[in-house]
């Protein structure tokens, strides 16, 4: 399962800047890796744990903004076309965890 936080929030303020940043610094210590600068992505091992970040996601919500929060399977991640201009290019699968059996 892949977790995507897709967010706008507001910068006007210094507030709103700091709020900004710190959302983003949790995203990144609870795993998420930038995909695009308002998307963050996590892999996760199940559904079961994909619902753990999710619900930590949900407690660091900044007080203003929009976020989105969203799980797809690898099936459906692996179906994206990306492009940079008209040049298409291959999805890298960002923050891949080993797992041992």
């Amino acid at each position: 399962m892949w977790v995507l936080v897709l967010f706008d929030l507001p910068t006007e303020t210094k507030r709103n800047r700091k709020d900004a940043a710190q959302f983003r610094k949790n995203l990144i210590k609870d795993g998420f890796t930038m995909f695009q600068f308002s998307i963050y992505i996590r892999h996760c091992a199940s559904y079961e744990n994909a619902q753990v970040h999710v619900k930590r996601v949900k407690s660091i919500l900044p007080e203003y903004g929009h976020v989105g929060i969203i799980c797809i399977t690898d099936k459906q991640f692996g179906n994206i076309e990306l492009f940079y201009g008209k040049q298409m290019y291959e999805v890298s699968a960002p923050g891949q965890q080993l797992e041992l059996f």
